[in-house]
């Protein structure tokens, strides 16, 4: 029987990475893209070297262009037939001097470009997809969201907040559209957790993050990878259309 398939997007570093670490860990086969080239030859040799060049595929797709996604999926199928998961996590929050911008300071064309990585590029991905997975009967789609766009936003920007709280409109349509057809959507939505984008440990922002966790750590990227894990496996099926917050119990929605 051959390996179950996967794609995480943004997958070559921080959250990403975790999850295709993750998924390969447990018996995936894992296809990761970025736009960033350098990053994506340097993390896709890492992940040969320690799973097998027949596990994983990386290559660089800018998320933003529909023909390069489309071509992505078709090269993974073409490799190795219909995937099963897709893990979206590309995505990112422009900051200026380590802070956000004012609302009334955003330009509109960053804003554009926020959500055409966030959020539009989520929604391109579940389009090539999803209807592979609704063929098979079978398909496991995981959002990668933010405790931002589940409280009062403390760090991130509007764009940012906007496009992370669009991606929950986006599960419970796809929810009403393909749960018949054997899939699950689901959104994991992270606190603050150390990675690249967010380090170093003891800057103002993670400090003050750290004085309103109660677990009383930062959190790592397995932390999300783990919970991503769980949902991307055949004991998941029947959640559907939840928000899982992985945050230390910073925001409590109950």
């Amino acid at each position: 029987m051959e390996s179950p398939i996967a794609i995480v997007t943004g997958g070559t570093s921080g959250i990403g990475l975790a999850c295709a670490q993750r998924l390969l860990t447990v018996g995936f086969r894992v296809a990761v893209f970025s736009q960033q080239r350098g990053r994506v030859v340097e993390t896709g040799a890492a992940l040969v070297e320690r799973f097998g060049r027949e596990n994983v595929i990386a290559a660089a797709v800018d998320i933003r262009h529909p023909s390069e996604v489309e071509a992505f999926v078709q090269m993974v199928a073409d490799q190795w037939g219909a995937p099963s998961v897709l893990v979206c996590n590309a995505g990112y929050s422009p900051k200026r001097k380590g802070a956000r911008l004012r609302f009334d300071e955003i330009p509109l064309s960053e804003w554009n470009d926020v959500l055409s990585v966030n959020l539009t590029g989520a929604m391109l991905c579940c389009q090539m997809v999803a209807p592979i997975m609704a063929a098979e009967k079978y398909g496991r789609i995981i959002f990668i969201g933010s405790v931002a766009a589940r409280t009062m936003p403390r760090i991130a920007g509007a764009s940012y907040v906007a496009s992370k709280a669009g991606l929950s409109g986006l599960s419970r349509t796809l929810v009403n559209e393909y749960a018949s057809r054997g899939i699950t959507v689901n959104t994991v939505a992270p606190g603050r957790i150390l990675t690249e984008m967010t380090m170093p440990a003891n800057s103002p922002a993670n400090e003050a993050a750290l004085s309103r966790i109660p677990t009383g750590r930062l959190g790592d990227p397995d932390d999300v990878a783990a919970a991503v894990e769980f949902l991307a496996s055949t004991s998941a099926g029947f959640i559907n259309g939840a928000v899982l917050d992985i945050n230390g119990g910073e925001f409590l929605p109950i």
